[in-house]
């Protein structure tokens, strides 16, 4: 079993960012409607919402992993089901799991991990719902936000098809947090489809736009007092000095 006992250097704290059980029992529900997975990893489970909202559904056989530690009074579930290690580094738990989880981690992690990342996905399932931050999109730690095609271009050359259709089922449910609804698609084992598929289409949802123009007047504004600031000290500053050269001057005379 490769996991090492290395917690991640990333600066990241899950109390700021919270991810809502609620969100999460709204999604499963949707996404296994039909039949639910006997076993599910979740890879970058932070505070276990998705894995506490897979047993609700009873889902027995569980286990997450997580480069950032999290005191145990802030879990949702047994701190004995999550490992640590850092998600930048190849891991390999030395087992399958029917259904695998990978939502907004990716982008946390160094642009040079992304086929580490996805190697570690696809070693552990053949079915992988996933998501991951797109460019622009406002967060902590995020250094490497990529559209979905890049992601899936990732999978199909492990041979893994992958499709959004589930964005689209969600995209309006406001229980559900809007970066997922935004950023995400299921990948599956068919080698013989892989890459044949429709590439996944960029989207930004209305949520996240709103967000990141929010934050963006925020700077705006905030720049604009600085600036201000920076005028009133020029404009005030030099006046005093020059008086004070004036009065050394006429005492020198």
């Amino acid at each position: 079993m490769l996991i090492s006992s290395e917690i991640s250097k990333i600066d990241y704290d899950h109390s700021r960012n919270p991810h809502t059980l609620r969100g999460a029992q709204a999604a499963l529900s949707l996404f296994f409607t039909q039949e639910k997975p006997k076993s599910l990893l979740d890879v970058g489970c932070g505070t276990g919402t998705w894995m506490k909202a897979a047993m609700e559904i009873g889902v027995n056989d569980l286990l997450g992993i997580d480069g950032v530690e999290v005191p145990t009074n802030q879990l949702h579930v047994p701190k004995e089901l999550i490992r640590h290690h850092d998600l930048n580094l190849p891991w390999n738990l030395d087992r399958k799991f029917e259904a695998v989880l990978c939502l907004e981690v990716a982008e946390h992690l160094n642009d040079s991990s992304a086929e580490t990342l996805v190697d570690g996905l696809v070693r552990h399932g053949e079915t992988i719902y996933f998501s991951a931050a797109c460019p622009g999109q406002i967060g902590q730690h995020h250094v490497n936000c990529q559209w979905p095609v890049y992601w899936q271009q990732l999978f199909n050359d492990r041979g893994y098809v992958c499709q959004d259709s589930l964005r689209w089922q969600i995209w309006d449910d406001e229980r559900i947090e809007p970066w997922y609804r935004q950023n995400l698609f299921l990948a599956r084992c068919a080698p013989r489809e892989a890459g044949y598929e429709p590439r996944i289409k960029g989207a930004v949802h209305p949520e996240i736009l709103s967000t990141v123009i929010n934050v963006l007047r925020e700077r705006s504004e905030h720049l604009g007092r600085i600036n201000r600031g920076i005028s009133l000290i020029k404009r005030h500053v030099p006046h005093p000095i020059r008086a004070l050269a004036e009065k050394v001057k006429r005492r020198t005379k």
